[in-house]
């Protein structure tokens, strides 16, 4: 019974990789920001201050000579070189409408500019519909190994959710080794890196992750991407030493900002690793790595509680779970330390106390279940869930407070918020749309655009209140998981107590005796103080609970 409670296997390090990689992206910006359109006829200047004007060598061939542009191709191009983004957008349209007369080799070029144009527009959806119409022809487009450069541009604006990866996932690596990707072609590396992960073929992903030099800043990202590739191989010892890269390389540079989030995932995830391994006492070196600043401290206090428990250090797993429990953190759940809980307890024959435990466990999260699911029956169809899933989001779905809290929890997936920000950025480019200059505003081009993006909104709104239903669901069977973990804790109990114990069960046990509690030593660094029922902040995670068998007692009464 109590080896079927639910531990950490060699694969939860790879939950991380459904954190996603816009971990590693710079942060959205919120979703109303962006500077208001240019009024048609007015420059607008690149978008991030980036230059990127290109000369023709980003035609990479493959289409037939496209011979003297159109006048109005030929406009549309002088409008662009000056900035003139708005109107040189409504020229390129034109030329795509077949009413300039151009050839097929320049309409490539029109299609081309104007995946350009809506970039330096702020127009980022749109601008990725237009070069996804490149990647789609392939090598029969004169522009499809330029558009590469474009697509990494992107992958700094849009979310995953986007599908920026599928399409660069379109190329081969040999694609990559254009010259005029040479500023580009390291943080290609890691994406087409990502899109062979994503795919399953880990090989293929660990040999571009590996090809990111020391010196890019996308190093310590591919490292820690090429670590969680070996995880899903099963193939430890490789695993640790890309996650050791990523750390050797904060050491070099401990000012650089971009690192911190990595070296946490990499201390994180070498934790794992360990457990997994069942080298616990390595393991607890590096969950002691991660910052109590960090979001992920509470599940690494959480996760070391295991690993407490694993080497039988009792009174430090229940010292985490008595943080776990305190009221600056009342917006967390972790159901399964009260199954950690009562499993220690039983291991010390502290029959009621265990039961104390499961019985809080089932009060408390059995209702919160059926709440949850619920929730997830409240609408079929999956944009309306998403319009219910921001109710309960900002706390206007009109649930209880604890039910709110625990479903926000689930909310909280890294995926699952990237999703919603994909959302963000669909309703910011229409919105952008909608307070555009009239005279733009009314061209064919702008209609265009906006039912485009409006189309991508209806399904990217779809797509996150589908996934925002699974990690509902997810959760909740979950805690449907651990309330069977509870039930068999009671059985075992009740059994344990009629003195029906199972030898195997037996041995599981703390003997009574002079030695059977832990010692609890305090160094010179630190100072011994009791428990009085008011938590402080400096000491949180550093809770000892002292506690003591009572098996011996317990054989006594047969």
């Amino acid at each position: 019974m109590i080896r079927s409670i639910r531990r950490m296997t060699f694969l939860s390090v790879a939950i991380l990789l459904a954190l996603g990689t816009s971990a590693s992206a710079k942060k959205k910006k919120p979703s109303g920001g962006g500077a208001k359109p240019a009024p048609a006829g007015a420059p607008a200047p690149a978008a991030g201050g980036e230059d990127m004007t290109f000369d023709e060598s980003e035609a990479s061939g493959g289409a037939a000579p496209a011979g003297p542009p159109s006048p109005v191709l030929a406009r549309a191009l002088k409008l662009y070189d000056k900035g003139d983004y708005y109107s040189s957008s409504i020229e390129f349209f034109k030329v795509l409408s077949d009413e300039s007369g151009d050839s097929p080799g320049n309409k490539q070029r029109a299609e081309f500019f104007m995946g350009k144009a809506l970039y330096n527009m702020k127009f980022y959806s749109a601008s990725l519909s237009y070069f996804d119409r490149i990647v789609q022809q392939g090598q029969n487009h004169a522009y499809y190994g330029g558009t590469l450069k474009w697509l990494a541009s992107l992958s700094r604006e849009l979310p995953e959710q986007a599908g920026i990866l599928e399409k660069i996932g379109k190329y081969q690596r040999a694609d990559l080794e254009q010259s005029a990707l040479s500023s580009v072609r390291d943080e290609l590396y890691f994406l087409l890196g990502r899109h062979y992960y994503n795919k399953g073929e880990f090989d293929a992903a660990i040999e571009l992750f590996g090809s990111v030099p020391e010196d890019s800043t996308f190093y310590s990202k591919a490292k820690f991407f090429e670590g969680i590739t070996y995880v899903r191989k099963y193939d430890g010892g490789p695993a640790i030493e890309a996650f050791k890269k990523v750390l050797e390389r904060s050491a070099q540079k401990k000012k650089d900002v971009e690192q911190k989030e990595f070296v946490e995932l990499a201390n994180l995830s070498m934790a794992r690793v360990f457990y997994s391994t069942k080298q616990f006492n390595l393991a607890l070196k590096y969950f002691d790595k991660i910052p109590q600043d960090s979001p992920d401290w509470l599940h690494s206090l959480f996760e070391s509680s295991w690993a407490y428990f694993m080497l039988k250090s009792y009174s430090r797993t229940l010292g985490n779970i008595h943080t776990l429990n305190a009221p600056y953190f009342e917006q967390e759940f972790f159901p399964e330390s009260l199954i950690l809980r009562a499993v220690v307890y039983y291991r010390h024959c502290r029959y009621d106390r265990a039961e104390e435990a499961t019985t809080e466990f089932q009060q408390t999260y059995v209702p919160l279940r059926k709440e949850l699911l619920a929730i997830t029956k409240k609408y079929e169809d999956n944009a309306e869930f998403y319009g219910y899933v921001k109710k309960i989001r900002n706390g206007s779905a009109g649930l209880p407070d604890r039910v709110t809290l625990l479903a926000q929890s689930a909310l909280n997936d890294r995926q699952l918020l990237k999703s919603f920000s994909y959302v963000d950025e669909l309703k910011r480019e229409l919105r952008q749309v909608d307070r555009a200059d009239p005279a733009w505003k009314s061209t064919a081009v702008a209609a265009e655009i906006q039912t485009d993006l409006e189309l991508q909104k209806s399904l990217a709104e779809g797509a996150a209140g589908e996934l925002a239903r699974d990690r509902i669901k997810r959760l909740a069977t979950e805690i449907g998981e651990l309330t069977q973990d509870a039930i068999k804790i009671d059985i075992e109990t009740l059994n344990a107590k009629a003195n029906e114990i199972t030898a195997e069960l037996r041995k599981e046990q703390v003997p009574a005796g002079p030695k059977d509690s832990e010692q609890i030593v305090v160094d010179d660094e630190h100072q011994y103080w009791p428990f009085n029922g008011e938590y402080w902040k400096d000491e949180l995670g550093m809770y000892r609970y002292k506690v003591s068998s009572a098996c011996e007692q317990a054989g006594k009464k047969k």
